[in-house]
């Protein structure tokens, strides 16, 4: 993981040497919500007179709602008023509250939840499209893709399936956000994102999906614009310009 942050920091710092190109630096941190989304595909075959374990096991459901946290880094690119390039690392927590099945037959449930937790790192791109409301505040979507790594997990429940879920993912994202100015250079933002998986986890007779919501909370840095660059806008005047 080392590597990847060592890589990441150096384009960061490359493209930072234009100004025309980088247009800001932040951080955030985020509440995380979760849910999956089981399906036996074979629950169709259950025979009452000969048992098949994975016709029953595991069962179709979704999940209770997993609530967890994530932080990142992120730059955002392109000179244009109303669409950029954001490009992110962050440190995600996802998972699903489960309650285990103990007489596979019959479907009985046990009474306690546990939970089912994956701690991600992923690279996030979106591309990032402006609506202004005031001269400083502005309303934004970033629709785009999320790519994953599962750095460790813990799957007491379903551990056929939970414990096998790929390495490397993708997931889709959709996200609203808001951006309002803080002090000098600096903005504060808040945004709500929509990241499901595009494709279900296969195994076997089972395919599940994670759906997870993310609130976030942070502060972006953007270069005050040089008076050179508009003689009849020598001030800052927020992402917009």
């Amino acid at each position: 993981m080392k590597k990847y942050l060592i890589l990441y920091s150096s384009f960061i710092f490359v493209v930072t040497a234009n100004a025309q190109f980088l247009r800001g630096i932040g951080i955030f941190g985020a509440a995380t919500q979760s849910a999956h989304y089981y399906k036996n595909r074979d629950a169709g075959l259950k025979d009452p007179l000969v048992f098949v374990p994975s016709y029953y096991y595991p069962t179709s459901h979704i999940s209770s709602e997993y609530f967890n946290w994530g932080a990142g880094v992120f730059a955002e690119f392109l000179r244009h008023d109303h669409f950029r390039w954001q490009t992110e690392l962050e440190y995600a927590n996802k998972g699903a509250r489960e309650t285990e099945v103990i007489d596979q037959y019959m479907g009985t449930r046990t009474d306690k939840k546990q939970n089912n937790k994956y701690t991600y790192f992923q690279w996030n791109n979106y591309l990032k499209i402006y609506y202004p409301i005031f001269s400083f505040s502005h309303t934004y979507l970033l629709p785009g893709i999320r790519l994953e790594y599962l750095y460790k997990s813990s799957t007491p429940v379903f551990s056929s399936v939970s414990s096998d879920f790929p390495r490397f993912w993708f997931s889709g994202n959709l996200a609203l956000g808001y951006e309002f100015p803080l002090f000098k250079n600096f903005s504060g933002f808040t945004e709500f994102h929509w990241n499901p998986d595009i494709i279900r986890h296969r195994h076997g007779s089972t395919v599940v999906r994670n759906r997870t919501f993310e609130l976030r909370f942070g502060m972006i840095w953007r270069k005050r614009q040089r008076h050179i660059d508009d003689c009849n806008a020598p001030k800052y005047h927020g992402p917009n310009y």
